[in-house]
């Protein structure tokens, strides 16, 4: 394949899981699922796609920004958040052999940053370990469970397959 075909195609799956993200995120938000304390954002399961493609990396970080301005996020959350969703997603990349670990990064990268931008960019009522236990709650059964069963189902219906660049 032509190299400027695959870098159009890169470019596309990143674009298609970033609004994928930002849909799920929203209607995790409908839910009053996705901000404050308690997080459980549907859309962290796509974490997973880091595993078959790079263009999840840009993606899902993509996908943390414009959700994160759309539901009115401020400005530290949507760099921070935004960042911890960049480098949890070169973590799920380089873990890709390792696929069941694989979300292992990306709840890290989440329960260390995002506790630190409720304390201090949200002034939310609490400490931060407690914090890091309410996201990292959220983070292991979105990002990691969501996540195992969306590869699971991919993989049995063969699905994965499109993922490839």
């Amino acid at each position: 394949m032509k190299k400027t075909n695959r870098t159009v195609r890169f470019i596309c799956y990143g674009a298609v899981i970033a609004a994928l993200y930002t849909v799920l995120t929203l209607i995790s938000a409908a839910a009053g699922l996705s901000g404050g304390v308690i997080q459980f954002r549907i859309s962290e399961a796509l974490c997973i796609l880091g595993v078959l493609t790079p263009a999840a990396i840009p993606g899902v970080a993509l996908g943390c920004m414009i959700s994160n301005l759309v539901t009115g996020g401020v400005v530290w959350d949507i760099v921070f958040g935004s960042l911890a969703s960049l480098i949890g997603m070169l973590g799920v990349r380089a873990m890709r052999r390792w696929q069941w670990l694989a979300p292992a990064p990306y709840v890290a990268a989440n329960v260390i940053v995002v506790p630190l931008v409720l304390r201090w960019a949200y002034a939310a009522e609490g400490t931060i370990p407690y914090f890091a236990l309410t996201v990292g709650i959220g983070e292991v059964v979105c990002a990691w469970g969501l996540g195992i069963l969306l590869l699971a189902a991919l993989r049995r219906t063969k699905a994965d397959r499109f993922f490839t660049l």
